[in-house]
């Protein structure tokens, strides 16, 4: 989410401000939200984050999806906590 509304920035300014608080928040190491991405990746941002173009997140936003489609949903799909959800959506609607 944080990608999709950067790529809307307009202003150089604002895309420098906001690309520089999106590399703090998840690409910098041990940042609070740090993101599970390669080095070449973050390589790549660090080398374009004073003059950020509306895609330079891009392939990060794609190996986030990569790692949700491929690891993550699977994972809920088969949790305890998702099981009794639709168990008791399921226990309703009959």
């Amino acid at each position: 989410m944080a990608c999709e509304t950067y790529k809307k920035i307009a202003s150089r300014r604002g895309r420098i401000s906001r690309a520089k608080k999106l590399y703090s928040i998840y690409i910098q190491p041990q940042s609070p939200r740090e993101i599970n991405i390669d080095s070449s990746t973050r390589d790549a941002i660090i080398k374009n984050i004073q003059e950020p173009t509306q895609t330079c997140f891009e392939e990060a936003q794609k190996i986030v999806y990569m790692h949700m489609e491929m690891d993550s949903y699977p994972r809920f799909l088969k949790s305890e906590m998702y099981q009794n959800l639709l168990k008791t959506v399921q226990s309703q609607s009959s």
